[in-house]
Formats: structure tokens, C-alpha cells, sequence
């Protein structure tokens, strides 16, 4: 993917400083640790002052125990050159959802909302509850915001044996499909229907959503080559390489050697391939018709 010369989006919410939320990531037992060296401080006028700065420190969203203990920190190399790379990539990836989102919107009279994309390294706070790398990417309707971990690109790479960039931006476009889905009312009434349904059937219709979500996608990378020329030869290998790997009987294949497709919840690897393949080909948002 041609990218380096693109405009960088505005909407990027880098928190990969930040050492976790200030609500889920200082938790009790760090705390009570602190406890002891608290009453020590107490005791000199430099040390209450070293304690006023500490709690100071930690309402403004940082772990004071990170400066008195540094080799307990686990954090990723957040000012390596690759890694600012990456988050430079994912700022343009994004910018490009924005255009190509707010010119379909436009032709269908209506003006698109643009997402927040937070980038983090370990775990954050989001309005759907505490993301960590866990968790993967994934998009927020309670916030609008996409969470992404920058370490799940090395997974990808590494683990489901997906490399290239236009693989990261098929996972992207993936999560701007649900912001689309948010927009248009489609989430909510999955999520009301889903209700009333079993188990089983409730996954159905949320595959179809994951599914639609992919189609999204491919209709973004259509416009990403055909009304902008930015895609290169073998971006959209990386991108079905991707939605291979990522399908649930791939992943369950791995992880328990045998498929329960009753609980599938995105999609097997030859239906996320395919619904993104539709959107490629079609370039129309009425193509991705998945959810049935």
C-alpha cells in the first residue's frame, strides 16, 4: 500500500504512554504496597511533598509506583522507531476510512461521523469496559471509538502467519464497518433481536454482522484502488490472508483441534474471505447484504 505520502488523521487517541487506566490499572494490591512507603514519606517535609506529587501524578492518569519500582515495568518499546511508524500508518489508514466513508455517505445524502481511534500498548479504559491485548481490536458503539493495541499487528504477523500493511488495514477497515453499522442503527437492532432468540441462532445473526463488517471493508479497499490508486500488487492477498487466519474454524482448529460451528461468532475463513471479496468486487454498500 502506497501510504507514506497521505494524510494523517486528526481522530487518533495515542494513549501507548499511559501505563493502563487510571481506574483498572492501579489496582488494590498496588495500593496496599503503597501503603508502607506512604507513612515513611509522611514522616520528612521533602517526603510529603515527593507524596503530594505522587497522588497528583496519579489523577492525571499515571502510576506513581511506576517511578519508584521501574523494573517492574512491562512495557512495550512505545518510542522505537517501528512502533511510531505503525501508528503513523494506522493514523493514515484512518484518514482514508474518513474520506472514502464521507464521500459514500455523501452520495447517499447524508454526512459520515468519524470515529476516535485510541492506540495503546498493554490495556486502557474504554466505554465498553477494560480493553487489554486480550481482547484484540475492537469497535466501541458506546464511545464510537475503535481500541486497538498496537502489539496485535505482531501477533498477526507472527501467530497467524498474516504479514504486510494492507493485512492491518483490512483489520482496521473491519472496525470502521462496525462504526458504520453503529451509525446506520444496524448494531442496535441485532442486539434487540438477539434477545429473544437462542444461543445458537443469536450467533447467526452475529456472524452476519461480522460478516457485513468485512464486506465494508472490501468495499473500502475498492476505493482505496480504483478511486485513488494507493493499492499495490498483493495488498489484497494480505488482506483474504488475513480474514483466512482470523476465521473461527481456523482459530478453533488451533486452539482445540475440532470446529463447533453453533459457536461461531465472525465467520469461518472462507466466508470472511468471501464477504470481502463481494465488497472488493462490488464496490456497494448494498452488496453486503450477510445478515439474514
Amino acid at each position: 500500500m502506497r501510504w507514506e505520502d497521505q494524510r494523517q488523521s486528526s481522530n487518533i487517541d495515542d494513549r501507548r504512554m499511559q501505563r493502563g487506566s487510571r481506574f483498572g490499572g492501579f489496582r488494590g494490591r498496588n495500593l496496599a504496597s503503597a501503603l508502607p512507603i506512604a507513612k515513611f514519606l509522611l514522616k520528612s517535609k521533602i517526603g510529603r511533598i515527593v507524596l503530594i506529587v505522587g497522588v497528583v501524578a496519579y489523577f492525571l492518569g499515571f502510576n506513581p509506583l511506576d517511578l519508584l519500582n521501574p523494573g517492574s515495568q512491562n512495557v512495550a518499546k512505545v518510542n522505537s522507531q517501528q512502533d511510531n511508524q505503525t501508528a503513523k500508518f494506522v493514523s493514515v489508514v484512518l484518514a482514508k476510512t474518513e474520506d472514502i466513508w464521507g464521500k459514500i455517505f455523501k452520495q447517499y445524502g447524508s454526512t459520515y461521523e468519524k470515529p476516535v481511534l485510541v492506540l495503546f500498548r498493554g490495556s486502557t479504559q474504554s466505554g465498553c469496559g477494560y480493553a487489554s491485548r486480550q481482547t484484540g481490536p475492537f469497535y466501541c458503539p458506546s464511545d464510537h471509538k475503535i481500541y486497538l493495541d498496537l502489539s496485535f499487528f505482531e501477533e498477526l504477523k507472527s501467530r497467524h502467519n498474516s504479514p504486510g500493511d494492507f493485512a492491518q488495514a483490512y483489520v482496521i477497515a473491519h472496525e470502521i464497518g462496525h462504526h458504520i453499522q453503529n451509525l446506520s442503527g444496524t448494531l442496535d437492532k441485532i442486539h434487540q433481536k438477539q434477545k429473544a432468540l437462542s444461543k445458537s441462532r443469536a450467533n447467526t445473526l452475529q456472524v452476519g454482522v461480522e460478516l457485513q463488517a468485512d464486506c465494508y471493508a472490501g468495499v473500502w479497499a475498492y476505493y482505496m484502488k480504483n478511486e485513488y490508486g494507493l493499492l499495490e500488487s498483493g495488498d489484497i492477498e494480505e488482506a483474504l490472508n488475513a480474514a483466512n487466519a482470523i476465521g473461527d474454524d481456523t482459530l478453533q482448529k488451533q486452539a482445540q483441534g475440532y470446529v463447533v460451528p453453533d459457536s461461531f461468532t465472525h465467520g469461518s475463513s472462507s466466508q470472511r474471505m468471501e464477504w470481502f471479496k463481494k465488497g472488493y468486487q462490488n464496490g456497494d454498500i448494498r452488496a453486503c447484504n450477510s445478515i439474514r
